[in-house]
């Protein structure tokens, strides 16, 4: 059995790789990063797109990984197997809520509408103060500039509380998130 990491990271992503082949190297290099760190990779144990990349690099890394998929999800998301542990869940509410309470901080890949969904959750529970865990926009290539805008919007229409701001923080490569996450789970 393996030993329990010293932290957990949750990390949101594509389903797929994307237009720029950018986000499959950042992919790539966080996964190899979090195992030289000896942090677990949590995230949703798919094999495909930016999911799969960052599975394999932490896998070839030899760093622990942790994937919860619904079961709905399995054949989708081509459920990767394995993993150091893999949690099949009834629904995708439980799935988020499993990666969410098993990691210590977030970080957020490029993806699509699930990877929104996922981020917007963890924002308003932090928001709401049902937790202070990081969460980190890998921002490859200026790909979160338009999101942070729209976050910047809502507080400047009085939406939200400059607050709000202040729970997101921005990295442009692999290395400064994790120099970020370093920093806040010292």
């Amino acid at each position: 059995m393996p030993q329990s990491p010293a932290r957990s990271v949750c990390v949101y992503c594509g389903s797929r790789p994307g237009a720029d082949p950018a986000y499959a190297e950042a992919a790539t290099q966080l996964g190899t990063a979090l195992a030289a760190e000896t942090w677990r990779l949590v995230y949703g144990a798919g094999d495909v797109g930016l999911m799969g990349l960052v599975a394999r690099a932490t896998q070839e890394a030899e760093g622990d990984t942790f994937g919860v998929i619904p079961v709905h999800l399995l054949q989708a998301e081509v459920g990767k197997r394995d993993l150091t542990r893999f949690v099949v869940t009834e629904n995708m509410h439980e799935r988020k809520k499993v990666m969410f309470m098993n990691s210590d901080a977030v970080v957020v890949l490029p993806g699509g509408a699930g990877t929104l969904d996922e981020f917007f959750e963890v924002l308003t529970w932090s928001q709401l103060g049902l937790h202070d865990k990081p969460i980190v926009l890998l921002n490859v290539g200026g790909f979160w500039d338009p999101l942070v805008a729209l976050v910047d919007h809502t507080i400047e229409r009085g939406f939200a509380a400059p607050s709000l701001r202040e729970m997101i923080h921005l990295a442009d490569t692999p290395d400064a998130a994790m120099a970020l996450l370093r920093d806040r789970l010292a």
